[in-house]
């Protein structure tokens, strides 16, 4: 059994974070704590009382300090935790500096309970590659247990939906001065009105993107869509 400690100041999705974790496979949530501090104490404990924890899912802002600090002060005290970052951080010199601390999955906020299942699943099956005495028998399987974590699964996108597509719509929001139509964004990406929508809504949903009205001459303002970070047109 996979021992995982929720590190999450947010009361309701700490419960779902924790239910997520207690229905995947394998896996038992050891704790649920809301702190930096809350987060070390336990873990100095379970080490004491000789049940240490295996991954901790972490999410970056907290109360009494950044996430990131954490992962620094839990190796200088000796744990070797893994770290799966679950945060709404989306700046890449975050993701750098989690990179450099340890963390071995980023996970951006919102998410869906069979996203955090793939990536339990994923955390599962790498350390099984790698739970056993001896060396490894060449640079493939090394090479292989670093994949398990670090490819995407198709799977977690909602059924109907294909990666390449998705980065191209993406790719095709983030290059536009300013928000863009269904219309607009299919012709650039080369795909139909309606699939470009499918799409969109996607990005929305996962907080990628924000969609907004646009509003003209006469009739119904039409939704475009643009960027989170961007500043609409």
């Amino acid at each position: 059994m996979i021992e995982v400690l929720v590190v999450e100041d947010d009361p309701v999705a700490a419960d779902a974070h924790t239910l997520y974790v207690n229905r995947a496979p394998g896996f038992r949530a050891a704790g649920t704590v809301h702190s930096a501090g809350a987060a070390l104490r336990f873990l100095d404990r379970a080490r004491a009382d000789g049940t240490p924890v295996d991954l901790v899912l972490l999410d970056l802002h907290l109360p009494d300090g950044h996430g990131l600090q954490l992962c620094g002060r839990l190796r200088s005290a000796g744990h070797g935790t893994d770290i799966m970052a679950v945060t709404s951080a989306r700046e890449l010199a975050t993701v750098r500096q989690a990179v450099s601390a340890g963390v071995v999955q980023y996970l951006l906020k919102p998410f869906s309970a069979a996203t955090l299942y793939e990536r339990l699943e994923r955390y599962a099956r790498y350390r099984e590659t790698l739970d056993r005495s001896g060396e490894a028998t060449g640079q493939a399987e090394v090479d292989q247990a670093f994949a398990v974590l670090r490819t995407a699964e198709r799977s977690v996108l909602p059924k109907g939906l294909s990666v390449p597509t998705l980065d191209a719509i993406a790719r095709v929001l983030r290059a536009a001065d300013g928000s863009l139509s269904a219309a607009a964004a299919g012709a650039a990406a080369g795909v139909s009105r309606i699939t470009a929508r499918r799409y969109l809504e996607h990005l929305v949903d996962a907080g990628l993107a924000v969609r907004e009205p646009r509003y003209g001459q006469v009739g119904r303002p039409e939704l475009c869509y643009r960027a989170r970070g961007t500043t609409g047109s």
